[in-house]
C-alpha cells in the first residue's frame, strides 16, 4: 500500500508524519503550511517542524501518463500548449489595445471637464465680483415698474411747489449713479485693507457711559422721538424726527437747538442729514417727505411719491437723489433739487407694504423691508428685484448695510437681528435677543467694525465675532434711534422718553 500526502492526494517524495494528526505529508508541504500557520492543517493544533517523523520508504515510481509514453502523444501536447499561449497572447493584444482606446477616451474627457470646471470657476467669480461691487445680475424675482399719473399741485401761501410727475430713469442719470458707485467701490477697497487709527477700541468702547441727556427738544404734551440722524461732515450735529410733527437740528458741542422745522401734518418717522448741504430731509406717515434748509429754517421741496405712510427714506451717496418706501407698497427714486420722482415701484406678485428701505454704500443696489417679513434686493438701474431673503417673523422694522458693503443686518418683531452675507446671498449669523425685544434702529458705525442694536434697550456687537460689547438701559422708553459719531467716539441714541443721550468715556 503506497502512502498519500493528506494535503495533495499525491504519493510524496519525502514522507513524513504528525504526532499531532497522525497523517502523512509531503515535507515541502506541511513545512511551508507550519511556517504560515503553525499548526496542524487537518485539526488546527499547534505544531511545530522538529515535531514532524520522517518515514522512511523505498523511492517510488510514478507510472506516465499513457498520452506521454510515446513522440506523436508528446509532439501533440507541445503543439496544443503552443496553440494555447498564441491564443492567449493574442487575446492580450486585443485587450492591450481596448485599454489603449478607453485610456485615450478617458483623457479626452478629463481635459473637457477641465475646461468647463475652469471656465465656470471664472464665471462665478466674476458674478461674485459683480455682487461685491454692487453690479448685481437682474432677473431673479421680475417685477413690474408702474407709471405714475403726472400730478403737478401748486402749494398753499408759503409752501413750495409740489411736484411729483415720474420722469423716467435716463441715460444720464444711470451713468451718473455708475460712474459714482465705481468711485465709491475704489475707496471702499482701500479702506478695507486697514482699520482707522482713530477709530475707538473695543476695549475702550466697552467703558462708554451716559455723559450727556437732553428731553426738551420736542413737545412733552405729545412724548416720543422716532427718529435719528448725524450730520457725515459734523457729527455734533443730530437731527430728530418727533411724534409732535417737529424736525430739530440740535447742536452737541454748543447744547442748543439750532433750528425747529415745522410743517408736517402728522408725526415724523425717519429723518436724513445731507452730507455736504445744510439741507435735511424728513418723511412722515402724512405721505409727503419734505427737504429742508437748515439755514432758513424752512421748507423748500415737498415730494409727494406716495398715496400712503411713508415708512423709509434712504440719501443716495451722490447727495442728489432719495430713495423712499410706503405702505402704499411702492418704492420711488426722487430728484431732490427738483422733487420729481424718477421712478416708482412695486413687486405686484408680493402685493405687500413696505415697512423701512436703506441703500448698499455704493448705490446701485437697495433694500427694502416688507409688512410680512421678507427683506427684498433691488437693483436700482434695471429696476428689478434680484434677491429675497426669508426668515424672519412678523414686519421687518430696521435694515442696515455694512461700510465694506458685503453684510446686510435686518431685524424685524421676531426679536432677533439677522446677518446677511450678501455676497453668497445667505444668512450667516442669528443673534437671539430677549422674549419681547423691539428691534427699531440698526446702525453700523463708518468703519464697519461695530453694530449698535436700538429697541427694548441699546446693544453694541462687534462685527465678525458679532459679541456684545455694550449694552445701555437708559432710556425709560423704547428706543427709536441709535447712531455713531466719528470713528465711534461716541454714541448717541433718542427715545419714546422724549429724550436724546450721548454716551462715551
Amino acid at each position: 500500500m503506497s502512502l498519500v500526502c493528506a494535503i495533495s492526494n499525491e504519493v510524496p517524495e519525502h514522507p513524513c508524519v504528525s504526532p499531532v494528526s497522525n497523517q502523512v505529508f509531503e515535507r515541502r508541504l506541511i513545512e511551508k503550511y507550519i511556517a504560515e500557520n503553525g499548526a496542524d492543517p487537518m485539526n488546527g493544533q499547534p505544531l511545530s517542524e522538529e515535531q514532524l517523523i520522517d518515514i522512511k520508504v523505498s523511492h517510488p515510481i510514478r507510472p506516465k501518463a499513457p498520452s506521454s509514453t510515446s513522440i506523436p502523444a508528446i509532439l501533440k501536447a507541445l503543439q496544443d500548449e503552443w496553440d494555447a499561449v498564441m491564443l492567449h497572447s493574442f487575446t492580450l493584444r486585443q485587450q492591450l489595445q481596448t485599454t489603449r482606446q478607453e485610456l485615450s477616451h478617458a483623457l479626452y474627457q478629463h481635459d473637457a471637464a477641465c475646461r468647463v470646471i475652469a471656465r465656470l470657476t471664472k464665471e462665478v467669480t466674476a458674478a461674485r465680483e459683480a455682487l461685491a461691487t454692487l453690479k448685481p445680475q437682474a432677473g431673479l424675482v421680475v417685477t413690474q415698474a408702474v407709471a405714475s399719473q403726472p400730478h403737478v399741485t401748486a402749494g398753499g401761501a408759503g409752501e413750495p411747489m409740489e411736484v411729483s410727475e415720474q420722469v423716467g430713469m435716463i441715460p444720464e442719470i444711470i451713468q451718473k449713479l455708475q460712474d459714482k458707485a465705481t468711485v465709491l467701490t475704489t475707496e471702499r477697497k482701500k479702506r478695507g485693507k486697514t482699520v482707522p487709527e482713530e477709530l475707538v477700541r473695543t476695549e475702550d468702547l466697552s467703558k462708554y457711559r451716559q455723559v450727556a441727556t437732553h428731553a426738551g427738544l420736542h413737545s412733552a404734551s405729545v412724548p416720543g422721538i422716532l427718529s435719528l440722524d448725524l450730520c457725515p461732515s459734523d457729527t455734533n450735529k443730530v437731527l430728530t424726527g418727533g411724534a409732535d410733527k417737529n424736525v430739530v437740528v440740535f447742536d452737541k458741542k454748543e447744547e442748543q437747538i439750532i433750528a425747529t422745522l415745522k410743517g408736517h401734518t402728522k408725526k415724523v418717522t425717519s429723518v436724513i442729514y445731507h452730507p455736504s448741504q445744510s439741507v435735511v430731509f424728513s418723511a412722515s406717515p402724512d405721505s409727503t417727505i419734505r427737504v429742508w434748509s437748515v439755514t432758513g429754517g424752512n421748507c423748500v421741496q415737498v415730494v409727494r411719491a406716495h398715496e400712503a405712510s411713508v415708512t423709509g427714506l434712504s440719501l443716495h451717496a451722490t447727495g442728489d437723489y432719495l430713495l423712499s418706501s410706503s405702505e402704499d407698497q411702492y418704492w420711488a427714486f426722487s430728484d431732490i433739487q427738483t422733487g420729481r420722482v424718477l421712478t416708482k415701484v412695486t413687486d405686484e406678485a408680493a402685493g405687500c407694504a413696505l415697512t423701512c428701505a436703506q441703500f448698499h454704500p455704493d448705490g446701485l443696489i437697495f433694500g427694502t423691508g416688507t409688512a410680512d417679513s421678507q427683506i427684498k434686493i433691488w437693483d436700482l438701474k434695471e429696476r428689478t428685484n434680484v434677491a429675497n431673503f426669508p426668515g424672519h417673523i412678523g414686519p421687518v422694522t430696521s435694515i442696515a448695510f455694512s461700510e465694506n458693503g458685503y453684510y446686510l443686518a435686518t431685524g424685524a418683531q421676531d426679536s432677533s437681528v439677522k446677518l446677511w452675507d450678501l455676497r453668497k446671498l445667505k444668512n450667516f449669523k442669528t443673534i437671539t435677543l430677549d422674549n419681547n425685544y423691539e428691534v427699531k434702529s440698526l446702525v453700523f458705525d463708518q468703519s464697519g467694525t461695530y453694530l449698535a442694536v436700538g429697541g427694548t434697550d441699546i446693544r453694541v456687537y462687534i462685527c465678525k465675532q458679532w459679541s456684545e460689547v455694550l449694552n445701555f438701559t437708559e432710556h425709560t422708553g423704547v428706543v427709536t434711534g441709535v447712531a455713531f459719531g466719528e470713528h465711534a467716539q461716541f454714541l448717541t441714541s433718542t427715545g419714546m422718553d422724549r429724550s436724546l443721550k450721548f454716551y462715551s468715556l
